[in-house]
């Protein structure tokens, strides 16, 4: 990955190029600017107004920037504060979240039934465990990882077991919402998340200490990226961390949005642990969501959009930390990220209420059909060599085994399944005549 460009020193260039006129003249290019939050490697190549070099317009632009920033107590290893402020594009896609994320369909419209919002549940569970942990380095396909979640399997392998970790405590930090973000809490996500996974497991649940070897961050090419503050500064940091995520700042109100992505931010940069801080970080953000009652996260993974940029979220980290410190370039990256995301459940809800219409057509052949049982057959006329198993059915949609088994073998006996043994378990698969049955 390519280090950011050493930016002029703006407040240098301002001092030789003062003008009473300057601010007026670039207004457009720092509107523009701001809109996409460039840094001098992107800004520099952008048309300038006549006669105004691109470090002169540099230096306005961060002036107005920097007379606008909010600090966090978050200091770099020079004891400079981490700091933020919100531009128009920013404020717009908070707004974006708001409307979407604090209720939706999913929350409001009484024709999507429990077991569907426990199926969609668990679906982003499932996306977020995958992406969070192949965003560090978890080796395997997303099919694999979807059949060992949904079908309970036990891990073959050390990718296998960060998913399976992912998962699991996702679903543990919904029981601590109600609790203050502390040390042990974050110890406790850091432990679930990496049990089995470390080079040593003896790291898992502590921080670092001056015992440790030091650490750096390198990228796919051996560069160093982060060298992060030394062990010693470790807990004050984190300390420090959870009392701002706890408090409620007074006269200097924070968005809570803006305020979970500043906690990602925060793990990540202080890098707390030998290893598992990216998914440590994520995950803090998403226990930060929901304890603010931003429940549609549950039903949302955000790693997934990350995953899809990767290169921008590590540049989102490297430009916050080498322009001034300005976590901006972070908020700006992940709030685009969950506006994609939020777009993606949008239309995955679409698609399956569509499948669901679908699937009341046919309803009226077979009435005693439960929803479970709908759901899978409108996915069998799509998929009609898909196989199907007793766990992966409990799995998918959150009942017990007892459950899942009275489903399926209702379904066969309805002629809608045949049913087979494969090794030592029976599974499942659409009657060849399928379609036609369901449309009598």
């Amino acid at each position: 990955m390519k280090i950011p460009e050493k930016a002029p020193d703006w407040r240098k260039v301002l001092q030789e190029s003062l003008s009473p006129d300057l601010a007026t003249r670039t207004i457009d290019v720092i509107k523009k600017a701001n809109k996409e939050y460039f840094y001098w490697d992107d800004f520099k190549y952008q048309p300038m107004p006549e006669g105004i070099s691109p470090e002169t317009a540099w230096a306005i632009l961060k002036a107005s920037r920097f007379f606008q920033k909010k600090n966090v107590p978050l200091s770099d290893s020079k004891g400079n504060l981490f700091g933020f402020w919100l531009p128009d594009s920013v404020q717009r896609e908070l707004h974006f979240v708001d409307q979407k994320a604090g209720g939706s369909i999913l929350v409001t419209d009484p024709s999507v039934h429990s077991e569907e919002k426990q199926r969609y549940m668990i679906r982003s569970l499932v996306e977020e465990a995958i992406s969070s942990s192949q965003i560090e380095g978890a080796v395997t396909t997303r099919v694999v990882a979807k059949d060992m979640l949904r079908t309970g399997r036990k891990p073959k392998d050390r990718s296998e077991q960060m998913i399976y970790n992912n998962y699991r405590s996702m679903q543990m930090l919904k029981n601590h919402l109600s609790e203050p973000l502390s040390v042990e809490l974050i110890h406790s996500i850091h432990a679930s998340m990496t049990s089995d996974t470390l080079e040593e497991p003896s790291w898992a649940g502590r921080f670092r200490t001056a015992a440790d070897d030091e650490i750096h961050v390198f990228d796919s090419d051996g560069q160093i990226l982060h060298i992060p503050p030394k062990a010693a500064d470790i807990p004050a940091s984190m300390e420090s961390m959870c009392v701002y995520a706890n408090s409620d700042g007074g006269d200097e109100f924070v968005h809570p949005i803006i305020k979970g992505i500043l906690i990602h931010f925060w793990l990540a940069y202080v890098h707390p642990f030998m290893d598992g801080n990216g998914r440590t970080a994520r995950a803090l953000f998403y226990w930060y969501m929901l304890k603010h009652d931003y429940w549609l996260f549950e039903y949302t993974s955000v790693s997934t959009a990350i995953l899809s940029t990767r290169p921008q979220y590590y540049r989102a980290f490297l430009y916050s930390e080498t322009d001034d410190n300005d976590a901006t370039y972070f908020i700006v990256y992940n709030l685009r990220a969950i506006h994609k995301a939020l777009e993606s459940l949008n239309s995955y809800i679409e698609r399956k209420q569509k499948e669901k219409k679908h699937a009341y057509r046919f309803a009226a052949v077979y009435p005693s059909l439960n929803l479970r049982q709908r759901a899978l057959l409108a996915s069998a006329l799509e998929k009609p060599i898909e196989i199907y198993t007793i766990e992966a059915h409990a799995n998918v949609h959150g009942v017990t085994y007892q459950t899942s088994r009275t489903d399926l073998l209702a379904l066969k006996d309805m002629g809608l399944l045949e049913m087979r043994k494969e090794g030592k378990k029976f599974v499942f698969a659409p009657a060849k005549d399928l379609a036609r049955k369901l449309n009598e």
